[in-house]
């Protein structure tokens, strides 16, 4: 029990103690994010860049206590690790173009599945199909990396919103891992999950310090390469109670939603012809906010919907996995659209 506990405390324990020092120095050096663009919700100068305490704590106790013998992966994780934090942190500091992000996120989606091979090799029985093509395995991956980094980019506009759907996804993983067997990502997902529950304790409504370019670049990298690797765990190694559970299904349920947020987000921006990239104030926690409901009430709606999603994917392994997919699609569809049916509150 202690390959679980011991990363949560020391990832939790190096952000909880560093994170008021730093919000200090960001007081002294003018490190805040700018309220004034429209499409922030936030009227007030927060301190930025709070990735980087997410950063240090996930990798130092990572390392710390993952076992001398089990490299393997880790020499490309690492590396990968570090360009999607640098990038971030310059994004945070000077801003940077969102072609040259993009270079990024595809060098390190291809260091990770041409050199480590952290990779999509089947769909396990979805639609039907198990194995597939060396090439599509290479697109249908990279795409993967490039959806999963950029889903929590672009779910980091509310308090507590990205950090707390992050600790949910990591939490879930670090079990799935654990129980599985699989020491490495088993203390990689706990390690990242008690960094997000240090800041989280500093960026829950009223936020005190932004994650960051540098947090959400960094978060998603990692929850690519966990729900990758999740899905290509062997499912004969796994418990039996674990077995019938569709492991693409569940992946996808456990990032339900940066993925549907962004998902929906990039398909209006590219019908209305303007860059998928682009920000604007269309997503889902922004029409909760319209709505009338407070930073707090929101995120926390979307940690039950979470949740709720997580746990139907568990129900459904007793199905046909195509027969799952669609189902839980439809009705994450079907839900999402609550929002939207309702009248926005007025303001003034």
């Amino acid at each position: 029990m202690k390959e679980l506990i011991l990363p949560i405390i020391t990832s939790f324990l190096i952000v909880l103690l560093s994170t008021p020092s730093f919000i200090k120095i960001a007081h002294f050096k003018n490190l805040f994010d700018d309220p004034s663009e429209d499409r922030k919700i936030h009227t007030r100068k927060v301190p930025l860049m709070g990735g980087m305490m997410i950063f240090a704590g996930t990798l130092f106790s990572f390392l710390l206590w993952l076992p001398v013998n089990e490299m393997g992966v880790i020499k490309f994780l690492v590396p990968s690790l570090l360009i999607m934090f640098f990038v971030g942190m310059k994004d945070d500091i000077i801003g940077t173009a969102p072609v040259k992000k993009l270079a990024a996120h595809l060098i390190v989606a291809f260091i990770m599945v041409l050199m480590a091979e952290v990779k999509l090799t089947s769909l396990h029985g979805l639609f039907g199909i198990r194995e597939i093509p060396e090439w599509a395995s290479i697109m249908l991956s990279v795409f993967t990396y490039i959806v999963i980094i950029n889903a929590f980019n672009l779910i980091d506009g509310v308090d507590g919103l990205a950090a707390g759907v992050g600790l949910i996804a990591a939490t879930v993983f670090g079990f799935w891992f654990y129980y599985a067997g699989d020491w490495t990502y088993a203390i990689l997902s706990f390690s990242l999950a008690g960094s997000l529950l240090g800041f989280l304790r500093f960026n829950f409504n009223p936020a005190k310090i932004f994650m960051g370019d540098s947090g959400s670049l960094t978060i998603g990298f990692l929850f690519a390469v966990l729900a990758i690797e999740l899905v290509e765990y062997d499912a004969q190694s796994l418990p039996h109670s674990m077995v019938r559970i569709s492991k693409p299904i569940f992946a996808m349920c456990i990032l339900v939603y940066p993925l549907i947020d962004t998902i929906r987000v990039f398909t209006l921006r590219a019908l209305k012809g303007v860059s998928p990239f682009t920000a604007d104030r269309n997503h889902i926690h922004h029409r909760l906010i319209d709505l009338g409901l407070s930073h707090k009430q929101t995120v926390l709606i979307i940690y039950l919907f979470n949740l709720l999603i997580i746990a139907s994917a568990v129900i459904a392994q007793s199905f046909n996995p195509s027969y799952s997919f669609f189902v839980i699609v439809g009705s994450v569809i079907l839900i999402i659209q609550i929002p939207f049916l309702l009248k926005p509150k007025k303001i003034g």
